[in-house]
């Protein structure tokens, strides 16, 4: 015998055909929290427009050294993390929200319970209203779980990822980065495989990149401006890789992402 249909939802399946009635039935909105609660590896949170908690799951609570749920929910990173990482958190959040553009696998030192710390790669997205608009953002952070002699390795990633960013108009040689740092290359692309999938030298030109793609949509810069400030001399080859990556020239990205 069948169950009769649940009140909020439409009576016939077609009618959940479209995105927007599904979410019309919704008894309650789907934030995925109790199914991030099942994870002791992850943290995962939705905030407001200010950056506010309004859903967490049980690691972060227990990571923030709160006891419940509530402790947490409408405050902010600012507030419960320590001051030298609350405001930076915080600061992600509402950048995120801001510019609507996500933050992906941000290598990370996160606090522990019993003021022990560890690494973790956190990715930030904005919620959305119907217009599109930012109002909030959805995040994870994931453990890098390590054996006790390679936390050094992470802290060597953390520090050529920090150094990339600071001299992005610098030709970055992995062999120098590496030898500043007393690893060889292939234990860093061993390392950076592990953690973001791809070798050092495809997480360099990623960041290069990504870089590139917002000064195109911040600023008035021309293509060749934009070119010089990650490290390219020439501004063709930097147009080839550019569309090699992101699937249009520079000029055109700028021109569909302000169209839009």
């Amino acid at each position: 015998m069948s169950s009769p249909p649940h009140p909020n939802f439409p009576e016939t399946s077609s009618d959940l055909s479209t995105p927007s009635n599904f979410v019309a039935g919704l008894k309650a909105p789907f934030l995925a929290e109790p199914l991030f609660d099942q994870f002791e590896d992850v943290t995962y949170f939705v905030k407001d427009h200010a950056g506010r908690y309004l859903s967490l799951n049980k690691t972060l609570v227990h990571r923030c050294g709160a006891r419940h749920k509530a402790d947490l929910i409408g405050r902010t990173a600012a507030e419960i993390y320590p001051k030298r990482l609350g405001p930076h958190f915080l600061n992600q959040d509402l950048a995120v929200i801001r510019t609507g553009k996500p933050l992906i696998d941000e290598l990370e030192r996160h606090p522990y319970p019993k003021r022990s710390t560890g690494w973790c790669l956190t990715s930030k997205w904005p919620v959305c209203d119907f217009d599109n608009k930012p109002i909030g953002v959805v995040g994870m952070s994931r453990d890098l779980h390590q054996p006790h002699d390679q936390g050094e390795i992470y802290t060597c990633v953390a520090h050529i990822i920090e150094h990339v960013k600071k001299n992005l108009d610098q030709v970055t040689k992995v062999a120098d980065l590496t030898e500043s740092e007393g690893l060889s290359v292939w234990q860093l692309d061993q390392r950076t495989k592990e953690m973001f999938g791809i070798t050092t030298s495809q997480l360099i030109l990623q960041i290069r990149l990504e870089a590139a793609a917002n000064m195109l949509l911040e600023t008035d810069a021309a293509v060749i401006q934009v070119a010089t400030s990650i490290g390219y001399a020439d501004q063709s080859a930097f147009s080839r890789q550019f569309r090699k990556t992101f699937g249009s020239t520079p000029s055109e990205y700028r021109r569909d992402r302000h169209a839009h």
